[in-house]
């Protein structure tokens, strides 16, 4: 291995710790279901907390992108596992609802700021065709992080390590201490970036959505995260409702989307290295249609399952590849256009208010078919990413 690659990977390593930071945002599906449990909610006091997570991405998306314009990328993702670290530090002092809500609401905040920021910065150290690749192995880094969370909580829940009283909220000092690592590790990285040729402000930001394709990437942003956060919260609710599982057995399928979308983001690798990204984001949307329909009509434990695999696998590769190619079409303004499509995230607030909304009246067929409308945009959106890949 050459200088230059041995630099290259010395300042990837601590930058794909943080894409694994990224995937803390993602114990709010676990985290709600037993908060739901310990205070005894309904499903759509319940849904509050990742509403409330992503919520934020509305807010601090935009600002952020401007943000990185003043003190830099990297500066910017500091700043974001300083305030994801405090969140993971409060559920220490209790479980009360509002000290829940209050970690729930740091951590969207400092989730904001980092997926805003950590995805540009990434671009400084890879670039040009690798790209697409390299988002979606920091996804695959991410999710990693995503589907050990409800194995922790359920460790935790179960006393089968020790847990000092916390509980299923072991989870929260566990992440903490990697985001900490993660802070000292970035900050004694050096890594080179662009300057802005100008600052930008939070209207010039805005007026980006009047090009019509980055109006088609935020809008699948929000459908690909809607189907994520409802996927990870609903799957447990659907097999207690359908199979008469508990929770512990049930938290299961928050597992198992996360395994297949983590295999989804490492082949997708590989994979999007030898095909067009536009062919594999269709066999990807095809995969969750085809999971949406069986979950609307199956009360078999195992079909869905493999429902929830094919979900899984199929949102594993939307979020990079609608990113990278946000990124490519205003080369000259990837902060705002970060910005942009992060705050695209809110979806993460949508869909499970809707979805909670659907499930109290009708059952978690309802939150389904709140999904099912996601899938739908995303392959008419697939015919309009041909016509601008």
């Amino acid at each position: 291995m050459t200088d230059k690659q041995q630099m290259k990977y010395g300042r990837l390593i601590p930058v794909m710790l943080c894409f694994f930071a990224m995937g803390f945002v993602d114990l709010v599906g676990i985290a709600s279901n037993y908060v739901k449990a310990d205070l005894n909610l309904t499903d759509s006091e319940a849904n509050i907390f990742p509403s409330l997570v992503f919520f934020w991405f509305l807010i601090f998306s935009v600002p952020t992108g401007i943000l990185m314009n003043r003190i830099g990328r990297k500066r910017t993702v500091l700043l974001s596992l300083v305030v994801t670290a405090i969140s993971l530090l409060l559920p220490l002092f209790g479980d009360g609802y509002g000290l829940m809500l209050a970690s729930f609401s740091l951590l969207g905040i400092g989730n904001a700021l980092m997926q805003t920021s950590l995805n540009p910065l990434l671009s400084n150290v890879i670039s040009g065709k690798r790209l697409a690749s390299s988002l979606t192995f920091g996804q695959f880094v991410k999710a990693i992080a995503s589907f050990l969370a409800p194995y922790i909580a359920m460790w935790g829940a179960t006393q089968t390590i020790p847990t000092f009283g916390l509980g299923w909220r072991v989870l929260f000092p566990v992440y903490m201490i990697v985001a900490v690592i993660a802070i000292l590790w970035l900050s004694s990285t050096p890594i080179e970036e662009e300057k802005p040729d100008r600052a930008s402000g939070f209207t010039a930001c805005l007026r980006l959505l009047g090009h019509p394709f980055i109006l088609l990437c935020f809008i699948g942003i929000i459908c690909h995260v809607g189907i994520d956060v409802g996927t990870n919260t609903t799957a447990p609710k659907l097999l207690m409702e359908r199979v008469g599982l508990t929770l512990e057995e049930a938290g299961f399928a928050t597992s198992l989307y996360f395994i297949f979308r983590t295999a989804g983001c490492l082949l997708g690798t590989f994979i999007l290295q030898h095909i067009s990204s536009r062919r594999f984001f269709a066999i990807s949307v095809i995969f969750m249609l085809i999971a949406m329909a069986g979950l609307l009509v199956s009360e078999a434990h195992y079909v869905i399952y493999v429902c929830i695999a094919l979900i899984g696998f199929g949102n594993s590769n939307i979020f990079p590849i609608i990113f990278a190619q946000a990124l490519t079409a205003l080369p000259d303004k990837k902060n705002e256009v970060s910005g942009l499509m992060i705050m695209g995230l809110f979806g993460g607030t949508v869909f499970p208010l809707l979805m909670g909304v659907a499930s109290d009246a009708v059952g978690q067929s309802g939150a389904v078919a709140v999904m099912t409308v996601g899938v739908i945009y995303l392959i008419l959106y697939t015919f309009k990413l041909k016509n601008n890949q």
